[in-house]
C-alpha cells in the first residue's frame, strides 16, 4: 500500500512568534509545511528543523503573493491550509503623533497582505473544491486602544474573514480567524522586561492572570486549519487567557484573586 500524501499547509510569518509556533506543531500533526517569511534566513531556519520548505515573501507586494502562490503549487503541489501569521505592530501614541507613512505601512502588511494571500490562494482553494484559511485578528482589534493603526487593521481583518467565509462556503473552503491576546512571543517578553509598551504586567488584567504561550495559540490556529472543525468557518477565535473576560472586573478592582 502506498503512503497517504501528507496535506500541505502555507504559514506566512511562519519564521518567528506565532507563525514559527504554528509550524512547529502542524509538523508534530502530520502536515507537511510551506514557511514563508519576510526573513528568509529565519523561514529557513524553521524549516530546516521541521522538515519543511522555506520561501522569501514581502507579503503587502501583491505580484509576490501570486508568485508565491504559483512557486508552492508548481514545487509542492495544491494547497489544503494557509495560514497568514504576518503582520508588522507599533507603538502606543496619541492619534494626532501618528505618522501617516506609519499607518499606510501597518495597514499595508496586515490588512492588504492578509487580503492578498486570502484572495491568491483562496481563489486557488474554492477551483479545486476545499482548503481552510485562518487568518490572525488580534484584541486589539475588538476594542478600543491607542493603537490606532494596528488594532484598526485587525478588526478589519476580522471582518475580512467573515465575508470572505460567505464567498467561497459553497466551494468548500473554510475561512476563520484566531484573535490572540497577550501572547508570550520574544518581542514582548523583550517589551516586557523594559518596559514602555504596557501599564505593569499585561497577564494582571487577564482572568487566568497570565498571558498566552505561543504553542497555546498555535492549537487552535491549527484546530482551524484541520479537518476536526470542517462545520466552522467565518468565526473569530479569542485565545486571550481571558483579558475579553476580565474587562469590565477593572473598574471593580480587578478579577477575583482567591
Amino acid at each position: 500500500m502506498g503512503t497517504e500524501k501528507r496535506k500541505l499547509a502555507v504559514v506566512i510569518g511562519g519564521g518567528n512568534g506565532i507563525g514559527a509556533a504554528c509550524c512547529r506543531l502542524m509538523a508534530e500533526r502530520g502536515w507537511a509545511l510551506a514557511v514563508v517569511d519576510l526573513d528568509l534566513a529565519n523561514a529557513q531556519a524553521v524549516a530546516g528543523s521541521l522538515g519543511g520548505t522555506a520561501f522569501a515573501l514581502d507579503v503587502s507586494d501583491y505580484d509576490q503573493v501570486t508568485g508565491l502562490s504559483r512557486e508552492i503549487e508548481s514545487a509542492l503541489g495544491p494547497v489544503d491550509a494557509l495560514v497568514v501569521s504576518s503582520g508588522t505592530f507599533q507603538v502606543k501614541g496619541p492619534a494626532e503623533k501618528l505618522e501617516l507613512e506609519t499607518w499606510r505601512r501597518i495597514f499595508a502588511v496586515n490588512l492588504d497582505g492578509t487580503y492578498f494571500a486570502n484572495r491568491t490562494f483562496g481563489t486557488a482553494m474554492a477551483a479545486q473544491g476545499r482548503g481552510s484559511i485562518v487568518n490572525i485578528g488580534s484584541i486589539a482589534g475588538l476594542s478600543g486602544n491607542p493603537l490606532h493603526a494596528y488594532g484598526p487593521s485587525k478588526a478589519a481583518i476580522i471582518n475580512m474573514t467573515k465575508s470572505l467565509a460567505g464567498e467561497w462556503g459553497r466551494s468548500g473552503v473554510r475561512v476563520n480567524c484566531v484573535s490572540p491576546g497577550l501572547t508570550l512571543v520574544p518581542r514582548i517578553l523583550e517589551r516586557q522586561r523594559t518596559g514602555g509598551r504596557y501599564a505593569g504586567n499585561p497577564g494582571d488584567f487577564t482572568a487566568l492572570g497570565r498571558g498566552a504561550e505561543p504553542s497555546e495559540v498555535a492549537e487552535g490556529i491549527e484546530f482551524l486549519a484541520s479537518d476536526r472543525a470542517s462545520a466552522i468557518t467565518g468565526t473569530n477565535l479569542v485565545i486571550d487567557c481571558g483579558w475579553e473576560a476580565s474587562c469590565g472586573w477593572q473598574m471593580y478592582g480587578g478579577v477575583r484573586q482567591d
